[in-house]
């Protein structure tokens, strides 16, 4: 069952260096504030796994927690690059990193295959791509009714998978609503998972008709942080601030203004400091 902790206590209880580890979110309910707990407490050799890393795994690799990332699709949506993890590829700083690259497909489909507890994804997929001459982990299966040949990945199965949901209830489950992603996914195919809300009140309904619940039996740790998706978006809480996603651009293209950025926001922040942002909209 889910214990409900402070998320300076789910950090330090549940990611260790060198973890796997998932933070999904997908354009809406993004884990920032538990990445920037991840970065205060200095886990390093993480090797992340994201559908779609955007600015918050920009600052994980900028300030060298990653040694390696598993993908499909990164960078600041709406804007360009993410400079610190083309800096990261490119010039192997703050240090070298790692990269597998997939397709969308593949990583849901990998994700599906973790919670499931199989050992690999199938899809139709990759069909007169390049991606499986760069990347070893993009195979070929033949099924053994029809004889069609399909695509192989391996399944994703995080140490910890970090998510941030709209409510939990006293007892530890957990309700996400709108965009949700592959969050469920990562949840059920990871060891450990911390998730972060917005409130924890004593009944989750009424659910929408899109809603997802997850079972407290199936979480690790809930953390009440308001605001804690900010500057992406928690529907019905707040919206996307397209006005940050713009200004990292200009942050994150210097080494020593990204630096002094992470200073001045994350080292001498704390999580406390998203609930400005958790006005209802």
């Amino acid at each position: 069952m889910a214990k409900i902790v402070s998320l300076k206590e789910a950090v330090a209880e549940n990611i260790r260096d060198g973890d796997t580890v998932a933070m999904e979110g997908f354009t809406h309910l993004i884990p920032y504030a538990a990445g920037h707990e991840v970065i205060r407490q200095g886990k390093k050799d993480l090797y992340l796994i994201r559908m779609t890393p955007d600015i918050l795994y920009d600052q994980l690799i900028g300030v060298g927690a990653a040694r390696g990332m598993k993908f499909s699709w990164g960078g600041n949506p709406g804007v360009g690059s993410l400079h610190r993890f083309r800096d990261a590829v490119e010039n192997q700083w703050p240090r070298p990193l790692e990269i597998e690259e997939h397709s969308h497909a593949a990583m849901a489909n990998a994700y599906e295959a973790g919670a499931a507890n199989l050992p690999f994804a199938t899809l139709r997929g990759y069909i007169g791509a390049d991606l499986p001459k760069v990347n070893l982990n993009i195979k070929s299966v033949t099924c053994p009714f029809t004889g069609e040949v399909l695509a192989a990945v391996p399944a994703i199965r995080p140490d910890v998978t970090i998510i941030h949901a709209l409510r939990a209830d006293r007892r530890g489950n957990v309700l996400l609503e709108g965009i949700v992603g592959v969050q469920k996914e990562a949840v059920l195919a990871a060891r450990r998972s911390i998730v972060t809300v917005e409130e924890i009140v004593d009944d989750l309904n009424p659910p929408s008709p899109n809603s997802v619940v997850l079972p407290s039996w199936a979480v690790t740790v809930v953390a009440l942080v308001p605001g804690g998706a900010f500057p992406s978006y928690a529907q019905g809480y707040y919206p996307r601030s397209n006005t940050f996603y713009i200004a990292w651009d200009e942050i994150a293209r210097d080494r020593d203004v990204f630096q002094k950025w992470i200073n001045e926001n994350v080292m001498q922040a704390s999580p406390e400091d998203f609930a400005k942002h958790a006005k209802k909209a």
